[in-house]
Formats: C-alpha cells, structure tokens, sequence
C-alpha cells in the first residue's frame, strides 16, 4: 500500500507495525504513566512538536483529563529555525506557528513527538523550550523510538520501541493529517 505522498515510480513496501487501536492503548498507557510519575497535574504541561508530535500532545491531553478530570496545559512548537542542519537544505524552511499559551517557568514540560530518531529534532525543540522560559523539568514522550541516537537523547514515555535499520523510514500517519491512523515502516 502506498501513502498519498508517493507516485507509482516511488511506491515502497509498507509494514504496519500498529495500527489505531494500538496507537490508542499506546497513548493511554503514556498518558497514566504522567499521571503516575507527578501525582497528578500540578505543574505539568504538554508541548507538541510540529506536526505528528502536536496532533498526538491532544491526544494525551485528552485522555489525562479523560483520567484525572483536570485539563493540562498545551503547547505547540515549531522547531525549524533550531534545527542544526538549516545550512544544509536547499529550500527555504517553512516556518509555522509556535503557541505556549502559558509561561513555561517553573513547569514540569513534556515534549511530545511522533518519532524519536537520531536527537536532533528534540534537541532543537529543547532549545527552543528554553527560549521560552526555564522549565523546572523537561521530559519526553515519544510514539515510537526507533533508535540510532546522534545525540544522547532518551525518552521518559514510550509508546513502542521499534528498532529498524538506518535505510528504513518510520512513518505516524494520523487522522488529523487525513490518513487512517497506523505507524508503518517503509522499505526502499
């Protein structure tokens, strides 16, 4: 099966490694362990990183109130002009919005991303966290870890740890993104 991004002459082999249901358990599973490790929401708040990891810090949020009956804060953050490899692009990035409707001062943060890879996404987003304001904490909750770290970078909350070689791609389809909600791993 190939993604809507794809033409016939790109198409891939696609295997699905969750699908909604397991997503599902996945960020309910992240979303009591929050709640367990801090006692509660006091001081928590959840921040997406552009795009997957925004769509999926909803959905913790929903759930944690969900949960525990007390909304958390939310965020979404747009890490391109952090990124370390702006020189190396040929296009021009393109910047989207960047909404911490609340001070970060102080608060225990999660970043939430759909794929944890190589670092360098979250330590782009971490600096830009910072520019914000001095987080008491920061932690991470992550979909999947597909390892090949370049940075040490580990996740607080995983939803499932997939190890994959370098040459394969970890692809988060979401319904927010107009797909049918699966992680799949394509192959060249």
């Amino acid at each position: 099966m190939a993604t809507k991004n794809t033409t016939k002459k790109e198409r891939r082999e696609e295997k699905l490694v969750m699908d909604a249901g397991d997503i599902g358990r996945a960020l309910t599973r992240i979303a009591h362990e929050i709640l367990e490790r801090h006692k509660g929401v006091k001081d928590v708040a959840l921040v997406g990183i552009r795009t997957g990891g925004v769509y999926l810090a909803h959905r913790l949020a929903k759930r944690i109130n969900e949960i525990e009956g007390a909304p958390v804060p939310i965020g979404e953050l747009d890490i391109t002009l952090y990124r370390d490899d702006l020189s190396l692009r040929k296009n021009q990035p393109i910047l989207r919005k960047t909404s911490v409707p609340f001070d970060v001062s102080d608060k225990i943060v999660v970043l939430v991303d759909d794929v944890l890879f190589t670092g360098r996404t979250i330590r782009a987003a971490m600096d830009g966290l910072i520019d914000l304001g001095r987080p008491a904490e920061i932690q991470l909750a992550v979909l999947v870890d597909r390892g090949h770290r370049q940075l040490p970078i580990k996740a607080n909350y995983i939803g499932k740890n997939l190890p994959t070689s370098r040459e394969e791609e970890v692809r988060v389809l979401l319904e927010e993104a107009g797909e049918e909600d699966r992680v799949v791993i394509l192959k060249a």
